[in-house]
């Protein structure tokens, strides 16, 4: 059987840029394949919205951030290569760390929450 790559950096380092929210959610899974934060109960949707999670797949590390599907706007700017990495609406794959790309996904994710909790205060999520 072939040797699987090691994609534990991948997903720690993905895994990262999204602690920072720990504080504001709760976390849903924490393992050593899987992690994903929930973002605050909505009165709108009557249910507790999914924001983040990062999952080690057989040959690729996925990152998710829902606010890029709530608020497609926050997509407007982002490089090429980044585009190049999504999968669906809310998705990006990586196979190995980029420092580059991973600096636009913590922004992303930053503002992201702050759109969030901007709509939260206006009663709109």
């Amino acid at each position: 059987m072939p040797d699987q790559k090691d994609f534990s950096p991948v997903f720690e380092r993905l895994k990262a840029i999204l602690k920072p929210y720990e504080p504001h959610m709760a976390v849903e899974a924490d393992q050593p394949d899987n992690y994903s934060l929930n973002g605050p109960y909505s009165e709108r949707w009557k249910k507790v919205l999914f924001f983040g999670g990062v999952q080690r797949r057989k040959n690729y590390v996925s990152f998710y951030l829902m606010p890029v599907y709530m608020y497609p706007d926050l997509l407007e700017g982002i490089s090429p290569s980044l585009h190049k990495r999504m999968q669906g609406k809310s998705c990006f794959n990586f196979t190995s760390v980029d420092e580059t790309l991973f600096a636009e996904l913590d922004d992303l994710a930053k503002k992201g929450f702050e759109k969030i909790q901007e709509q939260r205060l206006a009663g709109m999520v």
